[in-house]
């Protein structure tokens, strides 16, 4: 029986982290957008990289916890990006590109509480990703969704995204989608 949670995360484009738990076996759906910030209405991808919106991109995840728990969720969240740069994800820097979680519930947040401090002595530096309130989640237009099952031969795919779906594919081997 399906059991279907949904957990929101930012870690700098989220081109990168669709494409990464969109390989997990458990997940349901997972969709690009912004939140965090305070205006517009209805963001635009111009508004958000314009840094002055406070958004950050985001993907929101649909999973089935009876597969995948959100503690394991969040465990390849924290370890397919760097959450120990400000405002920033390699050459991306902004606020929009920022390392967060937002949680939709006391349950997510005690856990990401918990996985935070674990994660801690996994990173040479300090973590600096923000556990925030989900508030209001915006949906990003629609050619950013599914980017890199679209565009995987683009230069940032090849570049950037591939590297990371290596990475995962050899630390979370035992999560993956057959």
């Amino acid at each position: 029986m399906n059991n279907i949670e949904v957990a929101t995360f930012g870690g700098g484009c989220f081109w990168c982290v669709e494409a990464v738990f969109q390989e997990l076996r458990g997940i349901e759906n997972v969709v690009s957008g912004y939140t965090g910030g305070q205006a517009p209405a209805v963001p635009t991808y111009r508004e958000i990289c314009s840094g002055l919106t406070g958004h950050a991109e985001v993907v929101q995840i649909s999973f089935d916890a009876s597969t995948i728990s959100y503690y394991d969720i969040l465990t390849v969240f924290m370890t397919s990006h760097d959450p120990t740069t400000l405002n920033r994800q390699g050459a991306d820097v902004g606020t929009q590109y920022r390392s967060v979680i937002y949680y939709h519930n006391d349950s997510q947040q005690k856990i990401a509480k918990e996985v935070l401090l674990e994660m801690d002595s996994y990173y040479d530096t300090p973590i600096v990703t923000e556990l925030s309130a989900l508030e209001k989640f915006h949906l990003a237009e629609a050619y950013h969704q599914n980017y890199y099952k679209n565009n995987s031969e683009q230069g940032y795919c090849s570049a950037v995204i591939t590297p990371k779906l290596i990475k995962l594919r050899k630390m979370h081997a035992d999560k993956l989608k057959k």
